[in-house]
């Protein structure tokens, strides 16, 4: 390699001129004190790719409130990528540090609302992203205030690293096509262990993470011995695509500069296995090393010795022509292999998926390994078999994707299989059907760490922090449901949330529960926890995670979300449906929607029994002025009907509920149809929206009778009245006279 690289040293320089011809490969860089263009040469005239250094961190688009955003550098950026066609990179989506200093100041549930708007607000505006840095700097002790993140998005989980697998979940169904990447500090030098069992983690859960990022800063006293080592290590563990992120050497030293320059550019960007190198600022005097002495280019425009070489070695046949895991620049194949578990019992069946998809091509088949054994050959998707597990330990699973033009890919992926044998099975070895009740106690039969983790078989133990426990369940029909859990506490602080580790995803049934204060271990309280997504007919394995321990769990029940018969009371937690990241909480002396944000929405299924025209009464609190929800509804032909707006009234705080009425313009039809309430304004509390009658429809048909009928009965101003009321009310759509 060293020879290689002297033999290019005679090349003539070349000035002005884009560094990387590889079409399949950039050399990349940074902004320059918040600027593109810095110094004699253009950026689009050295570099083939950009990073913003700090303009795409969230805290420098919303760091000035929730509902303050700042594209303007951020457009500025992609667009100059767009004009010159290189690759952009969003740098970063989830990092402990450099995010809002507000959301400290938020409920765990509240805050992963926020990472949802932001991730929903980047994709608005950016839907076509190229890469993506998901996640930034999460191997433990890197950033102090990971926990800020990782809590909201699930903590540890079954996984270890649920949270991240999450972040990257959600990062893959917003950007399918970007190469979506893991970053981390210099794991050349540190840390190299604990970030090669972070990612392998993620690979073998099935998370679409494409590609490993090394950052590579502070190589200045890196051997190329100890370089070389680190980097074989990483790629051996991983056998994935990776980048050199943020690469820099900071020294005054011209000559040490160089030399490292010499010794690590063309290790790195020679193997097929490297898709890109960004350096980290090239303008001495204006990167974040000490006295920005990291610049390879001079403020008058001379180069350093570094960037003379660097320039020469661009033109070489072995720069030139070096491979790359993403030709042209881009991502064709998706391909992610997730076995059902990644811990198994010795002799237990393990179903595993291969999610798979091409760009441009179409797949022919996928032949999946364990080890060197070809256990299925699958030529239709879904692309999942089953493996019969024989002996234990570390399995290699391998799948290879062929395409009809003959091109293959492969992904990696790993279980672990147990010494025990005893297998998986529902504690009563049948399964809980659902509708019905979960004794909590009761969770799946099997070994620690295959169907439960930190918890016990007692009512009177408390739950512990980052424990969890499987439920196999039956679910009976397919529709919505809610969740009602009998917990105690002596102490607030307890969170839990409901998941399920499904072929196709992480998926969160609930938002993260915040368990209330109940006086004591043996005083149980319900808590009621909507599910965020319908439930499918047939066999489900449930996960209950405890995010933070030290309360009491009896049961879990589920029923049928309800229909709301209306003229009536809408209580705010019986949807249907709503957007990722609704926080409902204890409040009111019930339970409310808090700390509402823009663009969230829920939806109901409502019974409007009578027809005419309504009223409105919102129990709302508001801390401050300006918040407003809007309400449609969508009767069964998808035709959309404003109810209007309704603006809250600042209440003095969060806590503080008021009833803010208002009439609904047009008569509604009666009959059953979705009713939507979407925020446009956030930073406000809703408890209850009670619908009155105020003008029923004509032409409703009179009876009278001397005794009450079956069913609800309302006043004439749709208030739901007991059987001892007396005079004229509206039953099953019709008038009727009670005497």
């Amino acid at each position: 390699m060293l020879s290689a690289v002297a033999a290019v040293m005679m090349l003539p320089a070349v000035t002005n001129a884009q560094l990387s011809t590889n079409p399949n490969k950039f050399l990349g860089n940074i902004t320059t004190s918040g600027q593109v263009d810095w110094g004699k040469e253009k950026f689009y005239e050295l570099w083939n790719q950009i990073t913003p250094e700090n303009e795409t961190k969230w805290t420098s688009v919303q760091g000035g409130g929730q509902n303050s955003w700042n594209w303007g550098s951020v457009d500025n950026i992609r667009n100059y990528a767009n004009s010159h066609n290189f690759p952009f990179k969003f740098h970063t989506l989830v990092w402990g540090s450099q995010f809002p200093g507000w959301l400290k100041d938020l409920s765990a549930p509240a805050r992963y609302n926020a990472i949802v708007r932001w991730m929903d607000e980047v994709h608005k505006r950016y839907p076509d992203l190229a890469i993506i840095d998901v996640v930034n700097e999460a191997v433990s002790g890197h950033q102090q205030d990971t926990h800020y993140i990782s809590e909201a998005l699930g903590g540890p989980g079954k996984t270890g690293y649920d949270w991240i697998i999450k972040a990257f979940e959600m990062a893959g169904e917003r950007w399918p096509n970007a190469i979506l990447v893991y970053n981390d500090f210099n794991t050349f030098q540190w840390n190299t262990d604990q970030f090669i069992e972070l990612v392998q983690s993620l690979r073998d859960a099935g998370a679409p993470v494409d590609a490993y990022g090394c950052q590579s800063h502070d190589l200045t006293d890196c051997s190329f011995t100890n370089f070389k080592n680190s980097m074989d290590k990483l790629q051996s563990s991983l056998k994935m695509p990776m980048y050199s992120t943020e690469y820099d050497i900071g020294t005054d030293n011209d000559s040490q500069q160089e030399q490292r320059f010499k010794e690590q550019i063309p290790y790195m960007w020679e193997q097929d296995y490297c898709a890109g190198i960004t350096l980290w600022g090239y303008i001495r005097h204006h990167t974040w090393t000490t006295n920005g002495n990291s610049g390879i280019i001079e403020e008058d425009g001379t180069d350093r010795p570094a960037m003379t070489w660097l320039r020469e070695y661009m033109q070489s046949d072995a720069a030139k022509k070096a491979k790359s895991p993403f030709p042209g620049m881009k991502k064709e194949a998706s391909i992610y292999v997730k076995p059902a578990s990644m811990k198994v019992a010795k002799g237990d069946v393990l179903p595993i998926k291969v999610r798979a998809s091409m760009a441009t091509k179409t797949i022919e088949k996928i032949d999946l390994y364990v080890g060197s054994e070809l256990i299925a050959t699958m030529t239709e998707a879904p692309y999942i078999t089953n493996y019969t597990t024989s002996t234990t330990g570390w399995k290699t699973l391998k799948a290879v994707a062929t395409t009809t033009d003959g091109s293959t890919y492969e992904r990696l992926s790993r279980f672990q299989v147990m010494s025990s044998t005893t297998k998986r099975q529902p504690y009563n070895e049948t399964a809980v059907e659902l509708p019905g009740t979960i004794n909590a106690m009761e969770y799946d039969k099997g070994v620690s760490g295959v169907t439960w983790s930190n918890a016990v078989r007692s009512v009177t133990t408390a739950t512990k922090d980052n424990g969890w426990m499987e439920y196999t369940v039956d679910v009976k029909e397919d529709g919505l449901y809610t969740m009602d859990v009998e917990v105690a506490s002596a102490k607030d602080g307890g969170m839990f949330h409901l998941s399920e580790y499904s072929f196709d995803d992480l998926t969160f049934y609930t938002n993260i529960t915040e368990v209330p204060k109940t006086g004591s271990s043996t005083t149980f309280q319900t808590v009621h926890c909507p599910m965020l997504k319908p439930l499918t007919a047939g066999r489900h394995v449930f996960c209950l995670n405890i995010d933070k321990g030290g309360f009491y769990i009896k049961s879990m029940t589920f029923k049928p979300t309800p229909v709301v018969a209306l003229p009536g009371v809408l209580e705010i937690e019986d949807f249907d449906l709503c957007s990722d990241g609704t926080d409902i909480v204890s409040g009111n002396g019930g339970t409310v929607l808090a700390n509402t944000v823009a663009g969230e929405w829920l939806e109901y299924t409502v019974d409007f029994k009578q027809a005419g025209k309504y009223s409105y009464e919102a129990t709302v609190a508001a801390a401050d002025a300006g918040a407003r929800f809007s309400m449609t509804l969508i009767e069964n032909d998808g035709t959309e009907k404003s109810l209007g707006s309704v603006s809250v009234p600042q209440t003095g705080s969060l806590e503080t509920y008021q009833v803010k009425t208002g009439k609904i313009r047009n008569a509604l039809n009666a009959g059953k149809m979705k009713l939507r309430i979407a925020i446009t304004s956030g930073n406000c509390n809703i408890d209850k929206i009670t619908f009155v009658c105020t003008d029923p429809a004509t032409g409703i048909s009179t009876v009278t009778s001397d005794t009450a009928a079956d069913g609800p009965a309302y006043n004439l101003s749709g208030q739901q009245v007991g059987e001892g009321y007396k005079g004229i009310v509206i039953r099953n759509g019709r008038k009727v006279v009670i005497r």
